[in-house]
């Protein structure tokens, strides 16, 4: 077969395996034995050849590294971003901020731009675990980090936060301060932040209140999902205050929707403590407001510099087993769950 017209994806078709597997194959990643030997033996029987010249070039060509986040209006991501330039600025690399507004086809434009630019490497907060595409990157041999949010199935270093046993800490903390009926706003569903926390507020109720309470059950009429901004945590916030038995806490799962919560509580009169709000996600100004606001402290700073280390090693050559390496979260309790009865 010519050999001109033999691609990757065809190499990965005849294994079997994914086009990215092929591309770890083939630049010295990791993949196992029985899965290498499959990739090589359909290159060879297709006829297929890497072109390690024009792939080494391309790793030399930049000193810019991409950097995909979903929203840099969240002080969570700057914070994130200052982490990765901070790390990246001490080996000499720059950083291209590209900011993908939960949108998955305005991220896979910037994939586009990342792989036309020939960058050395990119960092990406995944806008959704199930349609963010990763593919492109890796089939190009192009080292690649997530970072926050894990794509499903995407193999690919990882460094991610412990989501469910923060949202299962906070919830706890909600109810042990005598809060009755504790509500969750969290992400939107199919982001692998909005499940993790979810699961944690889940977790909680079981472990709190029993499987034969029936508290566990009616607390689906409690949860909402928004759009991880100040709006839709207001939206949110309405709809659980317009409920006939309406809660008296919320977890929130971000820090740009507690805002929007806090707005809507404000609204109808109402107020922390007599309806606790604990956010998952610091802010500058937590413990400057009255009450002072609960949070659950997100190490974002270390997330950034922890993903561009990891990075930089991949650009340069480590070979070493993919990594997911998870940073644990840390409860900021303060005034806005004091209680129902220090309202």
């Amino acid at each position: 077969m010519d050999t001109t017209v033999v691609t990757i994806q065809d190499v990965a078709r005849a294994a079997g395996v994914s086009p990215a597997t092929v591309s770890r194959v083939f630049n010295g990643g990791n993949v196992t034995a029985a899965r290498a030997e499959s990739v090589r033996q359909a290159a060879a029987e297709l006829g297929f050849a890497p072109n390690r010249l024009a792939r080494s070039l391309r790793k030399q060509q930049s000193s810019v590294i991409g950097l995909i986040i979903p929203d840099i209006e969240n002080p969570f991501f700057t914070s994130l971003a200052r982490g990765v330039e901070d790390a990246a600025q001490r080996t000499g690399m720059s950083v291209v901020l590209c900011n993908s507004d939960e949108d998955v086809e305005k991220e896979r434009r910037y994939i586009d731009i990342v792989m036309g630019e020939q960058m050395a490497g990119v960092i990406v907060a995944a806008a959704s675990r199930d349609r963010t595409d990763l593919s492109p990157l890796l089939a190009r041999g192009m080292p690649v980090v997530a970072v926050d949010r894990r794509p499903h199935d995407a193999d690919v270093d990882a460094v991610m936060v412990d989501n469910q046993h923060g949202g299962e800490v906070a919830t706890r903390h909600l109810l042990r301060a005598g809060y009755q009926r504790v509500a969750c706003i969290t992400g939107p569903a199919g982001a692998s932040t909005s499940e993790e926390r979810l699961a944690g507020y889940r977790s909680a109720l079981r472990g709190e209140l029993g499987n034969d309470s029936g508290e566990p059950a009616r607390a689906a009429s409690y949860i909402r999902h928004a759009d991880f901004r100040v709006e839709g945590g207001r939206a949110a916030m309405r709809e659980l205050l317009a409920l006939p038995e309406p809660p008296d806490a919320v977890f929130v799962a971000n820090n740009l929707m507690t805002v929007g919560a806090l707005q809507a509580l404000r609204e109808v009169g109402q107020a922390p403590p007599g309806v606790g709000v604990l956010s998952f996600g610091d802010v500058p100004w937590a413990s400057l407001v009255r009450p002072s606001l609960t949070t659950v402290e997100l190490p974002s700073y270390d997330l950034g510099r922890t993903a561009a280390e990891l990075l930089l090693q991949r650009m340069a050559g480590s070979a070493a087993l993919l990594q997911t390496v998870v940073l644990r979260t840390t409860l900021k309790p303060r005034e806005s769950t004091a209680g129902p009865s220090q309202a």
